[in-house]
């Protein structure tokens, strides 16, 4: 199945994962639509986009406002006349890791960003997929939600677990309606996230690492199979490991 003419809704389309994916859509002639927080990233995007001869609409919201996304997809219908893909791809970790140190406000951020927000943009597109018969959800969770490790932090572990779980539920529910939905679980993604760890990786454990434009690579395969096939989960590592220490081995 090609992607030309597909409507794309991306959130998280200002950077990292979210950008790439915007990016390499556009390129495969998908009609890409851009969420996030951020309007200025969003608005190079979609101009970078629009530059090269695609078709991009940005909308600057939080996803965990849920009239904002519903207002969102209800615009996005009526220009386009429906949604074919969605990819939830918004989400991010807390400054504090540890159970014991992450606050209150941290835990609901990062619920909101990766769970919260998946949930809403998805219940805002499933009566237009089911409508037309046919739809794509595409989730990005993470390596941390089926290993949880303090490097990925307490409430980010715990939410991408949850979206590994929210994924599967889609498939029970809407089993036989033409709706279809995977889970993408990359390991470490060298992107902008990364440098709001409490120990910015090196240079040198960045090159060791899945780029956003892996992921994105993944995404749009999931996103091109034809309608009759589908990959429930994704995962992709590194090919070059790290040790404990963060070394790259010496074979």
């Amino acid at each position: 199945m090609s992607l030309e003419g597909k409507v794309c809704v991306i959130t998280g389309a200002g950077s990292g994962i979210g950008r790439a994916s915007a990016l390499m859509m556009a390129k495969e002639r998908a009609r890409v639509v851009l969420a996030g927080r951020t309007a200025s990233k969003l608005r190079l995007v979609e101009d970078e986009i629009n530059a090269s001869g695609g078709t991009a609409r940005s909308f600057a919201l939080d996803v965990a406002t849920a009239v904002a996304v519903h207002r969102m997809a209800a615009a996005v219908i009526e220009e386009f006349g429906g949604v074919d893909v969605l990819v939830n791809s918004a989400g991010h970790s807390s400054p504090h890791r540890r159970l014991l140190t992450t606050t209150p406000d941290e835990i609901q951020d990062v619920l909101n960003s990766n769970l919260i927000g998946t949930i809403y943009c998805t219940q805002a597109v499933v009566p237009s997929m089911l409508e037309s018969g046919r739809g794509t959800i595409i989730n990005v969770s993470s390596l941390a939600g089926v290993v949880p490790a303090v490097m990925g932090g307490m409430a980010y572990s715990a939410a991408k677990a949850a979206v590994i779980n929210f994924t599967e539920f889609i498939n029970t529910e809407f089993t036989n309606t033409g709706i279809r939905a995977s889970v993408v679980i990359p390991g470490e993604v060298d992107t902008p996230i990364l440098d709001t760890r409490p120990v910015v990786p090196s240079r040198e454990a960045r090159q060791t690492m899945v780029t956003a434009g892996d992921a994105a690579e993944a995404i749009t395969l999931i996103a091109s199979l034809p309608q009759r096939s589908a990959i429930p989960h994704l995962v992709i590592r590194p090919t070059i490991l790290r040790d404990n220490s963060g070394e790259v081995p010496v074979a």
